[in-house]
């Protein structure tokens, strides 16, 4: 037996407004618990219900994502009051109704390329194979219903968050139209672009293979100063928030990567007054410096993975360790991509509200 010392294990994100999720892919059901978040904010449960559609499996005539059909209809167990939040913890419950767990049957004592299966049995000494349990996309389906609540939160103070598909299947968007991100089932900011993601993704779901992309994400909104220094820093805390999601890879901010091929006069971005206010002439930093929102656009992009679950013969071993190969059946993914867009949205929302009530403590 196992002793825990972290009392989180890891399962609660956030300071003031904390996040604890909880549940199984083919359990009963997941959902959040929301601590931290004031009293008297209106909730839309519309809009709660919204944000959760936009998520859920079983999209029709969508090759990127699985067929898998759940209604993800929010239960809101606590925390309301008359349509408004009382200050006590925000219970909501979305339970599973369309799991099929004998999918998982044949290959339960084999480990899945890409997945999480091996590294989960080494930590604990058990998993639930139906569909990787906890470790399981699906469990974002909790972290959206979180995220409905602090985008209320923040729409209040006037923030806004907007993610969109910027490159699937090795196809980019050759224009940048956020609003155009609802009109294509890949969630992309070019719907002629998506024409030819979502041809290369039926492609690939035919051939039995999968693929991955890339997500853009701009908030508008902040005001300068939003962030904690040295550990906490803005950029640093949504890094956590991202890598934190299961397909997410990679994270950056601004020009990222492309800044090392940068000099120091082509990076730093130049400042003047413009209607009497500081302003940035360029947005390389994508934001945000020293850690510190500075009141202009925060820009940043997250690399996502080829979905793991793929219809190809692949190597593995048992959790006897002897070598053996695996096909995986069910119903999966192709690509991430249009159902990571929300996810995304809803964990910058609560690393938002979390920040921006940790900032009433920082001055008088």
């Amino acid at each position: 037996m196992r002793v825990q010392c972290d009392a989180m294990a890891g399962n609660t994100f956030g300071e003031v407004f904390r996040v604890t999720t909880f549940g199984e892919s083919h359990g009963e059901g997941l959902g959040c618990v929301i601590d931290g978040c004031p009293a008297g904010l209106e909730i839309d449960t519309k809009f709660l219900q919204d944000e959760l559609d936009r998520r859920r499996p079983g999209a029709a005539g969508n090759a990127a994502v699985t067929a898998r059909k759940e209604a993800d209809k929010a239960e809101i167990f606590s925390g309301l009051f008359e349509g408004k939040t009382t200050g006590t913890p925000i219970t909501i419950v979305i339970r599973n109704t369309n799991q099929h767990s004998g999918d998982y049957s044949a290959i339960k004592d084999c480990y899945r390329p890409g997945h999480a299966d091996f590294s989960y049995h080494e930590k604990y000494g058990i998993r639930d194979y139906r569909g990787g349990g906890r470790s399981s996309g699906r469990e974002t389906c909790a972290r959206v219903a979180a995220g409905a609540i602090a985008k209320l939160f923040l729409a209040a103070k006037g923030i806004s968050i907007t993610a969109y598909t910027l490159q699937a299947a090795g196809i980019s968007c050759k224009t940048v139209n956020p609003a155009e991100k609802e009109n294509n089932p890949l969630r992309a900011a070019d719907s002629e672009a998506a024409k030819e993601m979502q041809a290369r993704i039926e492609a690939l779901r035919v051939k039995g293979d999968s693929a991955g992309g890339i997500i853009e994400c701009v908030v508008t909104g902040v005001a300068a100063g939003l962030g904690e220094p040295v550990f906490d820093k803005l950029d640093a805390v949504l890094a956590h928030a991202m890598l934190s999601i299961g397909a997410v890879k990679g994270i950056e901010f601004g020009s990222g990567f492309g800044t090392a091929a940068l000099t120091g006069s082509e990076n730093n971005d130049a400042m003047r007054i413009q209607d009497g206010k500081p302003a940035f002439l360029s947005n390389h930093a994508g934001g945000i410096l020293g850690g510190i929102s500075r009141g202009d656009d925060i820009v940043f992009r997250m690399a996502v993975k080829p979905v793991p679950s793929i219809f190809s013969t692949q190597q593995t071993i048992t959790t006897g360790n002897e070598e053996t190969e695996i096909k995986i059946a069910g119903r999966h993914d192709v690509c991430l991509c249009p159902r990571v867009v929300p996810v995304v949205e809803a964990m910058t929302a609560i690393t938002l509200a979390d920040m921006l009530l940790r900032d009433r403590a920082a001055r008088m």
